[in-house]
């Protein structure tokens, strides 16, 4: 039942008359060509129309969206080369958000790019995708991507609510190992397609979760109402991190998490306690020290 929390979340807020049927995302798709020079530019535009329809139109759960639901997301995609006339390299960069209650501020959840973007693609070519194969690399990262997007979004409404959706990207990189295209296997990298899902439903990592979930649905999601109460949850959870950091220091997704939260944890704790400030950048310092110098922001203010 907990896949469901996301859904009834949203509807309880929304009128009978608002309530009309759309698909999960609400997806603003990119395609730079900027880099790729002397080539026919207007397939690149043909490519993000085509990205932009596969993404927001293939039916991707089982649930019920309004318009007002949907995921807020973009899918931004850099050529880089055009290997020949279908062939492509470059990145994805995928960024998405949700809704904080009671207020009008959207919270970055997921922010990376991938650089290990190479893929085929033939103009007006319709894009399939096959949860059971890999017969695209394309469409397979996309998948991969749009069901993290969800997994992340669910796990912010339910304790481990995204299971079923990392499950899903999970499979796409099952399906990917025997390919030749780079991302999906382990020994290639510590932070790729691989590693990214393999975090995430490693049992090790659980408290990673729980912190996702805790730091949105009873932090920031209370702020609006109860300022000091949600900003204590956020300083709370994020001992759950830290136990992860002491279990595995440099961790991706714990990378990944802070590098998108940075700028989020400074507003946050920058009108909070000296105490709190203290113990919440004591421990900051330590599980992100790449970005202290910006947490260092929250103890100068008054």
């Amino acid at each position: 039942m907990v896949v469901f929390s996301r859904i009834i979340f949203f509807i309880s807020f929304l009128t009978i008359g608002n309530i009309l049927v759309a698909q999960e995302l609400n997806c603003r798709v990119q395609v730079i060509s900027s880099q790729v020079q002397g080539t026919n530019k207007q397939k690149y535009e043909t490519m993000q129309t085509s990205i932009f329809e596969f993404v927001n139109n293939t039916k991707w759960t089982n649930h019920v969206y309004s318009i007002d639901e949907r995921i807020e997301c973009s899918f931004i995609i850099t050529i880089q080369k055009e290997i020949s006339a279908d062939e492509f390299e470059g990145q994805i960069q995928i960024i998405s958000s949700r809704p904080v209650f009671n207020s009008t501020y959207y919270s970055n959840l997921f922010n990376y790019v991938d650089k290990n973007f190479k893929f085929k693609y033939v103009e007006f070519q319709t894009l399939d995708f096959n949860e059971n194969t890999h017969s695209s690399n394309l469409t397979s990262i996309l998948a991969y991507y749009v069901y993290v997007v969800l997994g992340y979004d669910y796990d912010t409404y339910s304790f481990e609510g995204g299971d079923v959706f990392f499950k899903k990207a999970e499979q796409i990189v099952n399906n990917a190992q025997n390919e030749k295209e780079k991302g999906w296997k382990a020994f290639e990298s510590q932070k790729n397609r691989y590693w990214l899902i393999e975090n995430i439903l490693n049992d090790k990592y659980a408290d990673f979760r729980s912190c996702l979930y805790r730091y949105h649905r009873l932090g920031l999601d209370v702020m609006g109402e109860k300022t000091d109460e949600g900003r204590s949850e956020i300083a709370e959870c994020l001992t759950l991190a830290q136990n992860v950091h002491r279990q595995r220091p440099g961790l991706f997704i714990l990378q990944m998490f802070f590098e998108t939260k940075v700028d989020e944890l400074v507003s946050v704790f920058s009108e909070s306690f000296p105490d709190e400030k203290n113990r919440v950048y004591n421990i900051l310092k330590e599980v992100d020290p790449a970005n202290s110098a910006k947490y260092a922001k929250i103890r100068e203010t008054n």
